[in-house]
């Protein structure tokens, strides 16, 4: 189901940053729960209700590299039927964006309903993907970038200023046999208001600015078109990298994820005292 592909990608951009240090992120230890619900949903669905919870958390560190498990729970209830999905996820990246694991299990009503396990290297001109399951499998993908690189990219393009851009990237969702496109629009930068209905989840951040962001995710690589995304993400970025307010659109239907608790660890940075640069 569509709003089980389009997880990996939204919780890639919910890792907060700590700071800024030989012009590079350094991405802090974290664990952020968001609380889900229906926002719209067309007739043709069939859906009267979406409820669920998204836990996220990120460790590592630039030298050792990023390891990000989360799960994402949801209860769909449409006229005929209450269903219960259940993502599980584990992945992790080198701190150069040069390999990245992944593996995932997707539930229906506590069923096993696929996983998605390998490994993908990153040469100069491709990606080179072992898939372990569903089966076993090696695929050639144009060269792209990895998760935690795209998000240090829209990082450093917000802090410049930039509006927007395009880039792709491969998240090892689905079949894990596809490179992503995204286009991604960056609004004005807003102060951040003690009314805000997150703010007890923010604490200390809650007065923090944050842009506007909206990347819209296509399935091909290449010339663009008026091909319709199949799925698009808006949330709030803090200037540390701290994502929330989510909007998740499948097109006949979408859903919210509001941060509701986060947890910054220390940053396990002692034995790498000098950040590579990314």
């Amino acid at each position: 189901m569509r709003i089980l592909r389009a997880v990996l990608p939204v919780l890639v951009l919910v890792a907060p940053t700590a700071v800024y240090a030989q012009g590079a992120a350094l991405l802090a230890p974290h664990r952020a729960v968001y609380d889900l619900k229906l926002d719209k949903a067309s007739e043709s669905t069939a859906i009267t209700d979406i409820s669920g919870r998204m836990v996220y958390e990120f460790n590592g560190s630039p030298c050792d590299g990023y390891t990000v498990t989360f799960r994402f729970v949801t209860e769909i209830d449409t006229a005929d039927a209450t269903r219960v999905t259940d993502q599980q996820t584990t992945t992790f990246e080198d701190a150069d964006g040069k390999t990245f694991n992944f593996s995932t299990k997707s539930f229906v009503d506590r069923n096993l309903d696929k996983e998605v396990r390998g490994e993908a290297l990153r040469t100069v001109d491709a990606v080179e993907v072992k898939v372990e399951k569903p089966q076993a499998s090696d695929v050639t993908l144009p060269a792209t970038q990895f998760p935690t690189q795209h998000m240090l990219e829209l990082l450093g393009r917000a802090e410049k200023g930039d509006t927007f851009y395009e880039t792709t990237l491969f998240d090892g969702s689905d079949e894990a046999d596809k490179v992503m496109t995204t286009t991604v629009v960056i609004g004005k930068p807003t102060e951040g208001i003690k009314s805000d209905p997150e703010a007890a989840a923010l604490k200390t951040l809650s007065s923090d600015k944050y842009w506007p962001v909206d990347i819209a995710y296509f399935d091909l690589v290449g010339e663009g078109g008026e091909e319709t995304p199949d799925y698009r993400i808006s949330f709030k970025l803090h200037p540390n990298g701290l994502t929330r307010d989510l909007v998740m659109d499948y097109g006949d239907f979408s859903m919210t994820g509001t941060l509701v608790d986060l947890e910054l660890y220390d940053p396990a940075i002692s034995a790498c005292p000098e950040a590579k640069p990314q």
